[in-house]
């Protein structure tokens, strides 16, 4: 059989390339065939051939595609990430299509990262990195505030929420956190409340939920609002969670203290991809870039050697467990023999 692998760096295919032979089985003949771009609606006739493909989070899985993957005889989605909001579910199983992804794979690489990006941001190392190399010194505009003590909102308490919260509690804060499902392994650090007393009361705000149609702008002009004035905000989950146009008429007018992103709502046509020789024509991205109090990166968080291990493997086991006709528990949508449930985009779901 042919795997088809779209939005291929050279990262993904040394970690699927060393994890193919100690994951499956030594007589499966396998032929891999790795596309640098992203499967969209132009590229998709180069899975022709193909029985399974193996996509990103920006990789376009809408109906038309899945249906055009189907009649070129695609019959498995393989998801090397976590979210799932980029794959009509609902088409896929009217398709009778397998689809699988990684739900857990080192949470620790995604909370470290947001943890990171609050210490870049609130001790500004990043504008002080840039002064030293000009030769300036001087420490105006990078007061910061101590992070002992203060309150910290983490909006969902999946594994990577309880992982972040676990961090920001050896530094002494005060963690309160929201979720439509509470957690017990978070009660250890901190305390449950409503959107609402979380958002007035933290100084720090974090978002570790998945992109749903329930949480799709959930930081927008009324929850920005109700922010503690100076307070900073940072998403390292999905960029859809965040009205970017709100958040620049927030850092306008000075309400929001600060923002850090590692994903961004209209990321899709840039991250992953060296756009320096180019003009990059959007411009609320662009605009964010101005703010000294911004930070912006470029979809990184998972980036660790732990984390590709983690995700080659679980990518492959799926494989094997399409291959080999065994339930499998990463599905996402049920087969033809009805054997898994459908897990709703509309459902939040712990990543």
């Amino acid at each position: 059989m042919q795997l088809a692998v779209f939005s291929a760096k050279p990262y993904d295919k040394k970690y699927l390339t060393s994890t193919r032979a100690t994951e499956l089985d030594n007589a499966t003949n396998i032929e891999v065939v790795y596309h640098e771009f992203a499967l969209s609606l132009e590229t998709v006739p180069l899975a022709k051939g193909a029985s399974a493909v193996c996509v990103f989070v920006n990789d376009d899985l809408g109906a038309d595609v899945l249906k055009s993957l189907h009649a070129s005889g695609v019959r498995a989605i393989l998801l090397r990430c976590a979210g799932y909001n980029n794959v009509d579910l609902e088409a896929a199983q009217r398709l009778g299509l397998f689809v699988a992804n990684v739900p857990s794979y080192s949470p620790e690489a995604v909370a470290e990262f947001a943890v990171a990006q609050i210490q870049t941001l609130n001790r500004n190392t990043h504008r002080a990195y840039n002064r030293v190399r000009e030769g300036n010194f001087s420490l105006q505009g990078l007061l910061g505030r101590t992070l002992n003590g203060k309150t910290v909102g983490v909006i969902g308490t999946g594994r990577i929420g309880v992982a972040f919260s676990r961090i920001m509690n050896g530094f002494g804060c005060r963690l309160l956190a929201y979720d439509v499902f509470e957690n017990d392994d978070f009660k250890k650090y901190g305390t449950y409340t409503d959107l609402d007393t979380l958002l007035s009361e933290s100084d720090f705000v974090s978002l570790h939920c998945p992109l749903t149609e329930k949480t799709r702008y959930i930081i927008n002009d009324e929850t920005l609002s109700k922010m503690k004035n100076g307070a900073m905000l940072v998403n390292t989950s999905r960029g859809g969670l965040i009205n970017t146009k709100s958040v620049i008429a927030a850092l306008k007018r000075k309400h929001l203290g600060g923002l850090a992103l590692d994903v961004y709502e209209g990321e899709g046509a840039l991250f992953y991809n060296d756009h320096s020789g180019h003009i990059i024509d959007d411009d609320e991205l662009m605009r964010l870039t101005t703010f000294h109090n911004v930070l912006v990166c470029g979809h990184q968080a998972f980036f660790t050697e732990e984390a590709l291990r983690e995700i080659a493997e679980g990518t492959i086991r799926n494989l094997s467990d399409f291959l080999h006709d065994r339930q499998c528990k990463n599905a996402l949508v049920q087969d033809q023999a009805g054997s898994e449930v459908i897990r709703k985009a509309s459902v939040p779901i712990r990543i």
